[in-house]
């Protein structure tokens, strides 16, 4: 027993050094795509090159280093875009944009006219190195906006998404839908001093889950708790469940909260009702007073108070407001789909808020 949790370790030696060797030459071929692409989009901006020049490149790699794989013309030209889309982000390259100005800072005192300087830049010690080539494709052909890059950007490497899982993210529109639930989210929570930054949505998708049009909350639970792994994908992978139907009591009485999660990042209890119907002002009592026995009777001393969600298959955004302006609770009511979105819908609601 005592050699086998010996051997253990050292299995656990291996697969740490294998992470890392793996994180290494991811950050090399990140590194590489930038300065191939930088290469060749400095070349083009000075007329140095001209467009055709890129095939000529591709052929050549082709014929000449046949050993060198991935350097399709059509690959060349998604790092040029992948240097394009990014050089003029400092919130994501500001080391790289600090060491190109002073290079073009020395070079313009000793040139006339400026031109652009040809040496590379490196994003080894940027968030851009932290994930794959081919996150970095789909974030780049399925994002619209440069913010809306950088959301995904930064959300893959915070959840550590594979790349099937970040497919699925951009196809539901989480970016839409937590700038939407950022937006909406009531002032108890927005007042409460704490980062929700991504933490809540306005809507859930829940296309996985395979339900009837005509299902019930206990059909909506079973469901839950059976496709725990990708509900965790939909809310955020700081949510750790703690319980379904997780008893609390007051007085005498017993009471069964639907679901309840544990936010790593906000420190607190997350109390989830389920409602299978349209959102009723008496639903919001029911998850306040689920609140309070939380904070009395379950929380620690250490952790922030609790927050409730309710989550309803359909809602009225005036009857929800005027319920959460009396609600003393840091509580917020989101709708459910069981299908993916129209994602032009979602950009629209957006456009219109902002």
């Amino acid at each position: 027993m005592k050699e086998e949790k010996q051997f253990s370790e050292v299995v656990q030696l291996i697969k740490q050094a294998r992470t890392h060797a793996y994180k290494a030459v991811n950050t090399e071929l990140i590194n590489c795509y930038w300065q191939v692409g930088e290469y060749i989009s400095k070349r083009i901006a000075q007329a140095i090159w001209g467009k055709k020049t890129v095939d000529e490149l591709a052929k050549f790699i082709e014929s000449r280093h046949p050993d060198l794989k991935g350097f399709s013309r059509q690959n060349i030209y998604r790092m040029k875009q992948f240097y394009e889309t990014y050089i003029n982000n400092e919130s994501i390259v500001s080391s790289t944009m600090r060491q190109m100005q002073n290079i073009d800072n020395h070079s313009n005192k000793i040139a006339s006219p400026p031109v652009i300087s040809l040496q590379p830049t490196s994003v080894r010690d940027t968030i851009l190195s932290k994930i794959g080539w081919t996150h970095h494709q789909i974030i780049m052909s399925r994002s619209k906006t440069d913010e809306e890059k950088e959301f995904y950007l930064r959300l893959c490497i915070q959840e550590n998404y594979s790349v099937k899982e970040l497919d699925r993210q951009i196809s539901s529109g989480v970016f839409e839908r937590i700038m939407l639930g950022n937006h909406q989210l009531p002032a108890k929570i927005k007042g409460s001093g704490r980062d929700i930054t991504s933490a809540f949505k306005s809507d859930y998708i829940l296309e996985f889950l395979n339900l009837p049009k005509d299902h019930n909350e206990g059909d909506l639970q079973r469901a839950l708790i059976g496709q725990m792994r990708n509900f965790i994908l939909e809310l955020g992978k700081d949510f750790i469940f703690m319980g379904e139907e997780y008893r609390i009591q007051v007085g005498n009485s017993d009471f069964k909260i639907d679901l309840l999660f544990f936010h790593r990042g906000l420190q607190c209890l997350i109390a989830f009702e389920l409602k299978s119907d349209k959102f009723k002002p008496e639903y919001l009592g029911q998850l306040n007073f689920y609140l309070e026995a939380l904070d009395q009777d379950v929380k620690k001393e250490h952790e922030n108070p609790s927050i409730g969600i309710l989550l309803c298959k359909d809602q009225d955004a005036e009857v929800v407001k005027y319920a959460l302006n009396r609600s003393l609770s840091p509580a917020m009511v989101a709708a459910y789909q069981t299908q993916l979105p129209d994602k032009s819908l979602l950009q629209q609601k957006l456009r219109e808020l902002f």
